[in-house]
């Protein structure tokens, strides 16, 4: 009896390997692009014709001599790999050398390069199926390469039919190219389609100052960009954030991971972002940030799948560990971020309504409480002091780069939000509070938050403790109540939280107010309370010198 198993034919091995590589016009795009980065590519233009299936990249890279030209298609063939031990050594963004070999089996290419230290101009190569060169001949280039592909999948036409649409296709181009740029900000990029400029990416000093050409409804000052270098040389971190406080998603869409200068899935580091932006954001809202960390390719493994978008990341707990406490530390008030970016849009609305209104209306502290006031010579550049209450609600804070309206009730919340998740206690109180008429599901969650609660009688139920912060209050039984219609422990920290915090229209002594200030700056998220509002309002010095038009030159006669 034969064997049943036999070799496949090679072209049957292309063609499955091909199929791994490209799938798509924008796999063709992302092949073609990291080639291009890998070649040092400062300047990359991308053009596209969907319907003619059909890509162009061109770039000013390094560029191929004629040797290397002949075997840039060839089988299993790279530049950037050697030897079984080099897969532990990766630098590049391709090392597989499947790409180009895949799209002869695919496609029509064809490739002009010339070095950038050549006299002699550059060459053209058309490639046949399998890669071998069908035509070579001079061609007159600037140094750099151009890579074209035409006829994509025309020797399979069912790929073709279960093709997205053209528009589906070019927003998939976008996405990539999108993510790529991130993590190489210094780049130009220029994209044309169906032979028209369809977008265009300025190179940007670091990918805080590229996202707003990416995010259009992002502006810079909504940002904070932080860069660690880790004790280990070989490690680094840089987090580009939202602030809370300005923006953020309706989807979890814009939390992306890259290392080593390409995006990546990472669940467990996504879920460490999420996790870190917990309580700043309002209900259903997700933070937009971007993380890249720099590793030594010898903690990564990039070989598991043809995309390589998943890998193998050694030390997950340490990076988790880094990446929680950068995003705390990005989200602090503190003077190296003190001279960020004013709210532009609040605060024109509230110079507009001051112009219209005339004036604001300030109540004064106690005049008996001006001889508690710092000394003005102790503020440190960093401080934050509380100089007036506004209708008992905001607190003027004047700090070295003009002055912040703080709204009192939801500052003192974040602060004993935090409080409360780092030190939640339960205390005893004599005699228990009673509630009448609680169903079985609000008993349930009382001692699901650890609050004794017992029958008492008929309809009746005796709470033998309580939150610390509650005890007080003369609310308590309706705090209690509150806390019994679902929600976990989070949750019934934020309600305690809530409750607790000084109310608005409450006046405040100066003293009290700087305790408050500085009670809040020491929180580990102080831009927005745990309901996600923003706490505080900037009005810079400089928006102020406009306003008041400090810039003006009246004359000399005038003596200013």
């Amino acid at each position: 009896m034969s064997s049943t198993i036999q070799a496949l034919p090679t072209e049957v091995v292309y063609l499955i390997t091909a199929g791994e590589v490209i799938d798509s016009l924008a796999s063709v795009v992302r092949e073609l692009i990291e080639n291009s980065l890998d070649a040092g590519a400062t300047r990359i233009v991308i053009s596209v014709w969907a319907q003619q299936w059909r890509v162009r990249v061109a770039d000013n890279g390094c560029g191929m001599n004629l040797d290397d030209l002949q075997q840039a298609a060839s089988a299993h063939s790279t530049s950037k790999i050697r030897s079984c031990a080099d897969l532990w050594q990766i630098n590049s963004l391709g090392f597989r050398g499947e790409a180009l070999h895949s799209l002869t089996t695919l496609a029509d290419l064809e490739i002009l390069s010339r070095p950038a230290n050549s006299s002699s101009g550059g060459f053209r190569v058309v490639y046949g199926y399998g890669g071998e060169p069908v035509v070579v001949e001079a061609a007159a280039i600037a140094p750099g390469t151009i890579v074209t592909i035409s006829n994509l999948f025309g020797n399979c036409s069912t790929r073709r039919q279960g093709m997205p649409s053209s528009a589906i296709q070019m927003k998939a181009v976008q996405a990539s190219i999108y993510q790529i740029a991130l993590c190489h900000p210094h780049v130009t990029w220029q994209v044309w389609q169906n032979d028209r400029e369809w977008f265009t990416l300025s190179p940007a000093a670091t990918t805080g100052k590229l996202l707003p050409q990416i995010l259009h409804q992002v502006k810079q000052g909504d940002l904070q960009e932080l860069k660690l270098e880790l004790s280990n040389p070989n490690k680094a971190l840089n987090l580009v954030i939202g602030l809370p406080d300005r923006c953020h998603r309706h989807r979890p869409d814009w939390v992306r991971v890259a290392i080593n200068g390409r995006m990546v899935k990472s669940p467990e580091l996504e879920q460490t972002i999420f996790t870190g932006f917990h309580r700043t954001l309002p209900r259903d809202r997700y933070p937009i940030c971007f993380l890249h960390l720099y590793i030594s390719p010898d903690q990564i493994n990039w070989n598991r799948n043809p995309a390589k978008t998943e890998i193998y990341l050694n030390e997950l707990s340490y990076w988790q560990e880094q990446i929680s406490s950068a995003i705390e530390q990005a989200l602090r008030i503190d003077s190296v971020n003190i001279k960020e970016a004013v709210h532009t849009t609040r605060v024109s609305k509230l110079i507009k309504a001051a112009e219209e209104k005339g004036g604001y209306h300030v109540n004064r502290p106690n005049p008996n409480d001006e001889n508690k006031t710092p000394n003005s010579s102790l503020l440190t550049p960093n401080s934050l002091k509380a100089v007036a209450q506004v209708s008992n609600t905001y607190i003027v804070v004047e700090h070295q780069n003009g002055m912040w309206l703080v709204e009192q009730h939801i500052a003192h919340e974040r602060v004993l939000y935090e409080q409360l998740c780092d030190n939640w206690q339960l205390i005893p109180v004599e005699p228990a509070i009673i509630l009448y008429q609680l169903s079985p599901a609000q008993v349930s969650q009382l001692q699901r938050i650890n609050i004794d609660i017992e029958p008492f009688g008929e309809q009746l139920w005796a709470v033998r403790n309580v939150p610390a912060l509650l005890q007080q209050r003369d609310d308590c039984a309706e705090a209690i109540l509150e806390l019994s219609w679902g929600g976990d422990l989070q949750t019934a920290q934020v309600a305690v939280a809530c409750r607790s915090a000084i109310r608005n229209g409450t006046p405040l002594t100066l003293p009290e107010m700087q305790t408050l200030l500085d009670d809040w700056q020491r929180t580990r998220n102080p831009r927005t309370c745990p309901h996600g509002r923003p706490i505080y309002l900037s009005l810079e010095e400089s928006a102020l010198a406009r306003f008041f038009r400090r810039n003006w030159v009246i004359g000399k006669s005038h003596g200013i």
